[in-house]
């Protein structure tokens, strides 16, 4: 996990659901560093920079394609 390359940053968990279900749909080596000490502690989001999307670098390409489909095509939005 060495190699992995950080994709992205997020602050919360909640704001990446739907992206880990088009990830794993894909078969893109990912994980989320810091995902289960801001889950429990929320507060420490700030203090450890967020949490950081972490892709393979042989899927690193799709992923960002994955990932910018996301952020501009996606009628979906927190209200």
């Amino acid at each position: 996990m060495n190699n992995f390359i950080k994709l992205a940053v997020f602050t919360y968990p909640h704001e990446y659901t739907i992206l880990k279900l088009l990830l794993e749909k894909e078969n893109i080596r990912y994980f989320f560093q810091n995902e289960t000490v801001i889950g429990v502690i929320p507060f420490y989001s700030n203090a450890l920079g967020g949490i950081f999307l972490k892709v393979h670098p042989e899927d690193l390409e799709e992923a960002k394609a994955i990932l910018e489909d996301y952020n501009f095509e996606n009628h979906l939005h927190i209200v």
